[in-house]
């Protein structure tokens, strides 16, 4: 199978690939549900050395800039409580935590979730976090920007490897929210 973008030698509907996906993101995938038909969900093969976007981009294409997109755990803290959501945005744009994301979420301070926080609570790898498979009722929160974007590639759960997802298939994942204003 070829990918919809990049120049990847390993490419495969995610359902047949779901023993590469991390536990979370393989019970996703089985189970899908959403207007985009799972197999159009595609795993792509990549070297976990070079994950990072920039690396990344020139090894396996420069069309991926524009189509990658992040998606970085927040913790919102209000009373005493801390509460955690996933954002996506594309790569070459910022998550608005104090602003957007802490405004929409109710909290009184929001940040980046630490490393430990968002590997132990999504059990995805830090660098391969996506939003496909995130612990049921964690909002998600998606820049409108990469709804709208024909094919997004995002992590997978682990570092090696990606998924290249239509952009409102991650717009329909449950707890979506399409957020203006969250990416800049």
């Amino acid at each position: 199978m070829r990918a919809p973008l990049g120049d990847f030698d390993d490419a495969a509907p995610a359902l047949d690939r779901l023993d590469r996906l991390v536990a979370p993101v393989a019970n996703a995938v089985r189970t899908w549900r959403g207007d985009v038909p799972a197999d159009q969900l595609i795993h792509v093969d990549t070297d976990p050395e070079i994950a990072d976007t920039a690396v990344f981009v020139e090894h396996y294409g420069p069309e991926l800039l524009d189509a990658s997109a992040n998606c970085v755990v927040v913790a919102a803290k209000r009373g005493g409580e801390t509460s955690l959501a996933a954002c996506v945005v594309l790569s070459r744009t910022r998550v608005d935590v104090n602003g957007a994301v802490r405004k929409h979420l109710g909290a009184r301070k929001a940040s980046f979730a630490p490393m430990d926080m968002a590997t132990g609570e999504t059990g995805m790898e830090y660098g391969g976090i996506t939003p496909i498979g995130l612990p049921a009722g964690w909002p998600v929160l998606v820049d409108p920007a990469v709804a709208d974007t024909e094919w997004v590639l995002i992590g997978s759960g682990s570092r090696r490897g990606k998924l290249i997802v239509p952009g409102k298939a991650l717009a329909g994942l449950p707890g979506a929210v399409v957020l203006d204003g969250l990416g800049n």
